[in-house]
């Protein structure tokens, strides 16, 4: 937004600058001055990522940055009088040329970009789907009448998006309509962020895979204790373009990919793909974390980062969301890769030489399999204790199973 500004300034300097140049040089030459030094940052900033996004070279960058500056010096000399007309004329030309084709090219690609399909742990609108008091609801239902109830004193429910239906099928069971619908009882902040809230008191139970070394530390320098109860089974899941001929990978496999030891398709046997675009997610959420276990003490690769907005202009880094590329690789667990985000433009590889069935999580043959937890605080509330209990009986394993995922036996 800032750079799209100051395009418009230098725009507006140089109308003004050109129309009182005819009566005033000197006016003119200064407002036309102050044009060029405007123009020269959106110019090489565009300029520097479309270079960087179609060519990734850096020495055409910093090709592209000389050009640009050396254009922008000429036009301030032939504009002070230093140098004569035609050699303006031709750098005004070309700056604003090349400016304009690359500002075009990298809008282009940021909107073929943006249409790819994604696969994010943070969607908010999938959430709607399984609110407990969306008519319209997927969210799951007992057979019978609910077995536990509740008047007074619910405990605060919380966790990864991947589980918020089955923590919202358990709130629908126990809890009248009237508290479903408060979101201070049942939100969904996500693994990071249910994990700070459990330690820090504003969640009673939240629903999330085993924690990172850092939220473990976190809760013991806060002086938490965290009691884990397996409720559920999860396969932990890789996933690729579906045009994409690879139909399975190996263990050792992923994690030659995320140390960076591998880094091509071909050498896992696939032409034409180029390189392995290998994404990560966040740190401290809840497929990351499955991800490092996974990796067993091998250091992982620094992740791929994207450019977005900060709100005020700026450019932010962070961790870049899965983007469908025909040469991607994403992982996630399988509930929320096939059934949340519903996209027929993706394939979940088989590990191993088995596929990520439920059939396969439950008899123990998919080789990445993850519990799920309800975590709770030692100095829990008493319903909090008999909601726990009730989820680890079976009503709350009819639920865990109703919802799609396999239940702790």
């Amino acid at each position: 937004m800032t750079f799209n500004i100051l395009c418009v300034v230098a725009v507006i300097f140089f109308i003004i600058g050109i129309i009182c140049y005819v009566k005033n040089k000197t006016v003119g030459r200064v407002l036309l001055t102050v044009g060029t030094v405007a123009f020269i940052f959106p110019a090489l900033f565009y300029l520097w990522i479309f270079t960087a996004l179609y060519f990734g070279y850096a020495v055409l960058q910093i090709i592209s940055g000389i050009i640009v500056v050396l254009a922008a010096l000429i036009i301030l000399l032939s504009i002070w009088g230093a140098m004569n007309k035609k050699p303006i004329i031709i750098c005004t030309l070309t700056a604003f040329a090349v400016c304009i084709c690359a500002f075009v090219g990298y809008k282009s690609y940021r909107s073929w970009l943006s249409s790819l399909p994604e696969v994010s742990e943070g969607n908010e609108s999938l959430l709607y789907d399984y609110a407990p008091d969306n008519s319209a609801a997927k969210t799951a239902v007992l057979d019978a009448p609910c077995e536990l109830e509740m008047d007074s004193d619910f405990p605060r429910l919380d966790g990864a998006t991947a589980l918020y239906p089955v923590y919202s099928a358990f709130a629908k069971a126990v809890y009248p309509e009237q508290i479903q619908c408060d979101e201070g009882y049942l939100t969904c902040s996500k693994t990071t962020g249910a994990y700070e809230k459990i330690v820090s008191g504003e969640a009673d139970m939240i629903f999330v895979a085993a924690p990172s070394d850092e939220q473990m530390k976190y809760a013991e320098n806060s002086g938490v204790e965290l009691e884990f109860t397996p409720i559920g089974k999860e396969a932990f899941v890789f996933f690729v373009n579906s045009k994409n001929p690879f139909e399975n990978i190996t263990v050792d496999q992923i994690k030659d990919i995320y140390s960076g030891k591998t880094n091509k398709w071909s050498q896992l046997g696939v032409s034409g793909l180029g390189k392995i675009k290998a994404y990560q997610r966040n740190e401290g959420s809840g497929s990351q974390s499955a991800l490092i276990r996974l990796m067993d003490g091998t250091p992982l690769a620094e992740p791929m980062q994207e450019d977005v907005s900060g709100g005020m202009g700026d450019i932010i880094q962070r961790v870049a969301v899965y983007k469908n590329h025909k040469n991607a690789l994403g992982f996630s667990f399988r509930f929320y890769s096939t059934n949340m985000v519903q996209s027929n433009q993706i394939k979940l590889l088989s590990v191993n030489g088995v596929k990520p069935v439920r059939e396969n999580i439950e008899n123990g043959t998919y080789p990445i399999s993850d519990d799920f937890y309800a975590v709770t605080r030692k100095d829990k509330t008493e319903n909090t204790a008999r909601l726990l209990e009730w989820i680890k009986g079976a009503q709350g394993k009819e639920l865990i199973e109703k919802t799609g995922y396999t239940a702790v036996k």
